[in-house]
């Protein structure tokens, strides 16, 4: 075999790394239930829209077409999502392995080039990932047999997914050859996506809402476009109502994303892939960055600079010792909010959170004010940016949630806390009381600016032009109906869902940090379970707020999203019930929703913490060891 050939071979399918992954991972029974689940929800929401779009007795041929096209938009935006989903899950494990520097040492000492350990790395990984797209594909085809789904569009569309995996896959090979990252990188990692991804539609969604988009509306494709698989997929299955620029309209980068978005996404991704890849292969060999900044000594030059003096108190022979710390009744309480803010970082990242937030907060009141926004694009940028700062204190008490024990069991720090006299649930109830309070500073950012923002309608716009009001279509036989833009009191009745909420993501999080052996498992578990929940309830909360009458409010205080979308959007989220029952009814239904709400999630709370006391010595000594 040509020398050139076998290097070839042994950049993939025959590089001893990705042999060996691609071989312990087939057998691995969770993979094969991941691929299970993946084919399991495609084919039922194929059936699901199938079965929608042809109740009739009799359907024409058009008809046909038209279901079928439906059914192939469903499960193509569901492929995207899982594919997100799961990629770095399964990309997690080079960001926890092969950040061991021992892995590293092991692994340079082989006369493979850097090539191979990186290329290796990725396609040994993204076996799993590409083999989920592959296998969905007699899916897709059975949508042939409708009509009204081109073949371009599938291959179009598997090409859109295949780009968002690999540059998932390369962005985590890089993490890992970098060394800088840790077992705990793999959350900052998936928060890192869902929060790109999720603040691109907003900013797309808000600019095609202010008319900046492309199209006779200004409701086509935006600069945001091309830098998300979900737009992307829209502008390729929708190019009626997400229509793109005319050919020729533009000229440079921006012909190039607003003409052909889904082109420019592909080409792009897999550029900045290629450059990932790039950069890692040079790295690998260089020791990575974790000597990156230290001095001769080893030493970080910025702990030298920034770090904290001990400040001690002077005893009568001279000497010196650490201050005392008033600590809490419940010391774990005190040890887990303590310990969260014990360094400068953590403490700078927090005030810098806050204070971005607040800032912004108030930046769009001001806009509002000045008339540079109108009514609803105010609600709308409100409700949007208060879903993404809670999404990501969610995803904070998640992390944090489902490490707190397993990291323990690992460190073998949880041995030495069960020959202290602190009971199981004295143990747990601290764990809850501190994340719980660590998370409240955090919290001010999202429940301050709705605070703010209620205080400004009250006060009446502090005379705005136009008022602070928005209208309620009106319901045949009635007379429109205003209702204030943001309900003044959406500061206090936000707190009463949205802190028990997210007490219920901490207990889930220890509830499967002390099941799982180690910290990725308790944290993967965790999104699923908590994300799974908050999916089905939110839906449901979501479709009654919006469509049943005074048991709608009720019911969206079950889910922190409806329940803020009715604070911030009064006029269409309770619709019904205002124009039904009047605007005191569903602002009383509403209040109702947020008691109700708070204690559906207290329950829950107190279950798990019931169920994890109860079980808390089996489950300790079962994973004695095992961390």
């Amino acid at each position: 075999m040509p020398v050139f050939v076998r290097y070839l071979l042994g950049l993939g399918p025959g590089n001893p790394i990705a042999a060996r992954l691609v071989q312990n991972g087939s057998r691995r029974v969770k993979h094969m239930y991941m691929r299970a689940a993946y084919l399991g929800a495609l084919i039922i929401v194929l059936l699901w829209s199938l079965l929608l779009g042809t109740r009739a007795g009799t359907l024409s041929y058009q008809e046909l077409a038209a279901a079928g096209a439906q059914s192939f938009q469903y499960i193509a935006y569901l492929q995207i999502t899982l594919i997100c989903v799961l990629a770095p899950v399964f990309m997690g494990g080079a960001i926890r392995q092969e950040a061991n520097p021992k892995s590293w040492d092991v692994l340079l000492t082989t006369p493979m080039t850097a090539g191979q350990v990186v290329l290796g790395n990725l396609f040994g990984r993204l076996t799993f990932v590409f083999g989920l797209l592959f296998c969905s594909l007699p899916l897709f085809a059975l949508t042939q047999y409708f009509g009204g789904v081109p073949g371009t569009a599938i291959f179009a569309s598997y090409l859109i997914a295949g780009a968002a995996a690999l540059l998932v896959g390369s962005i985590a090979i890089g993490l890992a050859v970098s060394r800088l990252a840790g077992k705990r990188a793999f959350f900052v990692f998936y928060v890192a996506i869902v929060s790109y991804l999720a603040v691109t539609i907003a900013i797309d969604a808000a600019l095609r809402r202010a008319g900046n988009g492309v199209g006779p509306n200004g409701d086509g494709v935006t600069l945001m476009t091309s830098l998300n698989p979900f737009l992307a997929l829209t502008a390729l299955l929708n190019p009626t109502t997400y229509p793109r620029a005319t050919e020729g309209t533009y000229s440079g980068v921006a012909r190039w994303m607003l003409e052909t978005p889904v082109t420019a996404w592909c080409l792009g991704s897999t550029i900045i892939s290629l450059l990932f890849m790039l950069a890692s292969i040079i790295t690998v060999r260089l020791g990575g960055l974790t000597h990156l900044g230290e001095g001769e000594d080893g030493i970080p030059i910025w702990k030298k600079l920034f770090g904290r003096k001990t400040i001690g108190q002077t005893e009568g022979d001279g000497t010196t010792h650490r201050a005392p710390r008033t600590v809490w009744h419940n010391p774990i309480a005190w040890r887990e909010a303590a310990s969260r803010n014990s360094s400068p970082a953590k403490i700078i990242a927090r005030c810098i959170f806050v204070a971005l937030g607040l800032g912004f907060g108030i930046g769009l009141i001001w806009f509002y004010h000045t008339g540079q926004m109108s009514s609803s694009t105010f609600q709308f940028a409100l409700s949007a940016t208060i879903w993404g700062e809670l999404l990501v204190i969610a995803l904070v008490a998640i992390n944090t949630a489902a490490t707190a024990i397993s990291k323990e069991r690992e460190e073998g720090h949880l041995d030495l806390l069960l020959t202290t006299p602190i009971t199981a649930s004295a143990y747990i109830w601290g764990k809850l009381r501190g994340l719980v309070a660590y998370l409240v500073p955090l919290l001010i950012v999202p429940l301050g600016t709705l605070l703010l923002a209620g205080a400004y309608v009250l006060s009446g716009g502090i005379g705005r032009a136009g008022g602070v009001t928005a209208t309620v279509p009106a319901f045949p036989g009635s007379a429109p109906v205003t209702t204030p833009v943001i309900l003044p009191e959406a500061g206090l009745l936000a707190p009463l869902v949205v802190i028990p909420f997210m007490a219920f993501c901490v207990m889930v999080g220890l509830h499967w940090s002390l099941k799982s052996k180690g910290t990725l498992a308790s944290t993967v578990w965790t999104v699923g379970v908590v994300g799974a929940i908050s999916g089905i309830v939110g839906l449901c909360s979501w479709q009654a707020l919006t469509g049943i009458n005074v048991i709608g409010p009720i019911m969206a205080g079950l889910s922190p999203a409806a329940y803020v979308f009715a604070l911030t959007t009064p006029n269409d989220s309770m619709a019904d019930t205002i124009g039904r029952s009047g605007q005191g009814a569903a602002r009383m239904a509403l209040a109702i929703g947020g008691v109700v709400g708070a204690g559906v999630f207290a329950a829950l709370c107190y279950g798990l913490h019931n169920n994890m006391v109860r079980t808390f010595d089996v489950t300790v000594r079962k994973l004695a060891g095992q961390g």
